[in-house]
C-alpha cells in the first residue's frame, strides 16, 4: 500500500513538473568524483557523501545531488542560444551519509528525490524559470492536500544567493518556523491557479526558520500577525546563476556571436520525503488519513458475508463494476 501510495505522490510530482514546461530525463545514481573535482564540491560536500572506488581504483560517489551531472550533460548537447531556456529533471533514488537517520522515510539515508535543472542566458530568464518552479511547487503540494508555507533560506553547499525551502506545517515537524499570518488566508484554490502574482503576494511575506529569526535586531511582521509552528522541509529551490557553468566550461554562443555562461537554478522535491510529511500532516487517533490525491485505493468494499452465495456474487459483481469503471478499489 504503501509503494502504491509513493507513485501517486510521483505522479502528481512528474505531472507539475511536465506542466511547467520541465523536460523528464534519468542520470545515474553513481557519478565520477572528477566531475565534482570540476566544480570545487568534492572536498567541500562533507561526511553526507558516500565516497566509494570501483575495480579499476577510480573515485566515485553516490549521488546527493546532480548539479554537476546535469551541467556535463548540457554541455554536450546545447551549443547555441536556441538551446536555451530549458528545464530538465529527473527523479532518482539518492544517497547521504545522514547523521541521523530516522522517522522512517522522512529523514532516511536513501530517498527518491525529484530534482530539476534549468537552464537561461541571462539573470532574468533565469528569474522567470525560478518563478516557474515556484508555482509547480505551490500547485503540487496544493493538490497532494498539504499546507506548504514558503521559506526564504540560505543556499548551504549548492550555492547562490537566492534559495527557498517549502515547509509542510505540522505539530511534529522538525523545523521552528516564524510567518505572517497572512500566509494562512491563502487558500487552496489560490495555489492551484497560482501564478507570477501568487509568488509576490507569498514572497512579500515574512516566513524564516528559528535560527534565521533570531538574528533579526527587529521583526518586519506586527506581533498581532507574527504566527510561529513547527514545519516539515518537502522542498528546495535555488538560483545560483553562473556558478557551475562558469567552473565547468559550459558556455554558448549568444545572437551576436559571443559567449555566455548559461544561469542555472535547481530545483528539489523529496518525493518520498512527502510520503511521511502527509502521514505528520493528515491524520488521527486511528492513524493515517490519506488525501484522496494519493490514497492507495479510492474504494474499500467488504463482503461482510462471505459465506453467503448470493452476498458474494453482489459483491464480485459490484467489484467488476468498479474496476471496469476504473475505480480502483481494495475488494
Amino acid at each position: 500500500l504503501g509503494l502504491k501510495v509513493l507513485k501517486r505522490i510521483e505522479a502528481i510530482v512528474r505531472e507539475e513538473q511536465d506542466r511547467a514546461g520541465a523536460i523528464e530525463l534519468l542520470m545515474p545514481t553513481i557519478q565520477s568524483a572528477d566531475l565534482w573535482r570540476q566544480s570545487g564540491r568534492y572536498d567541500a560536500y562533507g561526511p553526507e557523501m558516500l565516497r566509494i572506488t570501483d575495480r579499476h581504483e577510480r573515485e566515485m560517489l553516490y549521488g546527493p545531488t546532480n548539479e554537476e551531472m546535469i551541467t556535463l550533460l548540457f554541455k554536450d548537447g546545447a551549443k547555441s542560444y536556441r538551446d536555451l531556456p530549458r528545464t530538465l529533471y529527473h527523479i532518482q533514488w539518492k544517497f547521504r551519509d545522514e547523521v541521523r537517520p530516522r522517522f522512517g522515510v522522512m529523514r532516511g539515508r536513501e530517498f527518491l528525490m525529484k530534482d530539476a535543472y534549468s537552464f537561461d542566458l541571462d539573470e532574468e530568464g533565469l528569474r522567470k524559470s525560478y518563478e516557474a518552479m515556484f508555482v509547480a511547487y505551490l500547485r503540487t503540494f496544493a493538490r497532494l492536500g498539504l499546507q506548504a508555507v514558503p521559506v526564504r533560506a540560505p543556499s548551504g553547499p549548492i550555492g547562490g544567493n537566492l534559495s527557498h525551502e517549502f515547509h509542510i506545517l505540522a505539530d511534529t515537524g522538525e523545523s521552528a518556523l516564524f510567518y505572517d499570518a497572512a500566509i494562512e488566508d491563502v487558500t487552496r484554490d489560490d495555489l492551484l491557479a497560482a501564478d507570477a502574482s501568487t509568488i509576490t503576494r507569498l514572497t512579500d511575506l515574512y516566513a524564516m526558520e528559528e535560527e534565521e529569526h533570531a538574528k533579526v535586531a527587529e521583526c518586519p511582521v506586527p506581533t498581532e500577525r507574527l504566527r510561529t509552528r513547527r514545519g516539515i522541509e518537502v522542498g528546495h529551490i535555488f538560483a545560483f546563476g553562473t556558478k557551475y557553468s562558469a567552473s565547468m566550461g559550459l558556455s554558448v554562443q549568444t545572437k551576436e556571436g559571443g559567449q555566455v555562461h548559461p544561469h542555472m537554478g535547481s530545483y528539489g522535491i523529496g518525493v518520498s520525503r512527502l510520503m511521511g510529511a502527509i502521514i505528520e500532516a493528515s491524520h488521527d487517533e486511528n492513524g493515517i488519513i490519506w488525501p484522496e490525491s494519493v490514497a492507495p485505493f479510492r474504494v474499500g468494499l467488504i463482503n461482510m458475508r462471505a459465506d453467503d452465495v448470493m452476498c458474494a456474487e453482489a459483491a464480485d459483481r459490484l467489484y467488476g463494476q468498479l474496476r471496469d469503471a476504473g475505480v480502483e478499489t481494495l475488494y
